[in-house]
């Protein structure tokens, strides 16, 4: 199916969103959670601000309290697996985001103002600040966030689950 929604290298928004809402509506019905599923192509080129996302599905309902305990993590293993069932390489998984009643939206706003704060304190203090752990597209979100403020550089490091992001003072040219 992954090679269907990708024509001349870009993401077939359209064929995508159809994709995704016929595969979360029945993983919905399936688990027998009360959730109702919207899934729309963004209309807009994809940005930095919305990290990215040429499809937007949104699950909400009674259930949605399930999807987001644990920092989302139900909510996060639904994305995942939408991955593998639309066959998408991991250089498209950026483009599919999955919410629910806007949490992740906020908790990416959250990174962002986050990044900025700690990028000032790098900036006058000219000590690295080591990020807690996180995904890898929440690390983008915060490199994206930075990439263009001048005092400072970001970079991952570590392993799997213990990826960081540290954002260091930039050299002195």
């Amino acid at each position: 199916m992954g090679q269907d929604l990708i024509r001349d290298g870009k993401l077939d928004r359209p064929a995508a969103a159809e994709a995704l809402r016929k595969f979360l509506e029945e993983i919905v019905r399936v688990s027998g959670l009360d959730l109702k599923v919207e899934v729309q192509p963004s209309d807009t080129p994809a940005t930095d601000a919305s990290g990215g996302a040429e499809v937007i599905a949104d699950l909400d309902g009674r259930d949605k309290e399930i999807l987001l305990e644990r920092n989302g993590e139900v909510l996060k293993a639904f994305e995942h697996l939408a991955f593998r069932a639309l066959r998408l390489e991991p250089t498209y998984h950026e483009k599919i985001h999955l919410d629910s009643g806007g949490y992740r939206a906020l908790r990416f706003e959250e990174l962002r103002m986050t990044a900025r704060v700690a990028a000032e304190r790098v900036e006058s203090s000219r000590q690295p600040f080591r990020l807690n752990p996180m995904s890898s597209r929440e690390r983008r979100i915060v490199h994206l966030a930075l990439k263009d403020m001048p005092g400072v550089r970001t970079e991952s490091v570590g392993m799997g689950e213990e990826r960081q992001v540290v954002i260091h003072p930039a050299k002195a040219k």
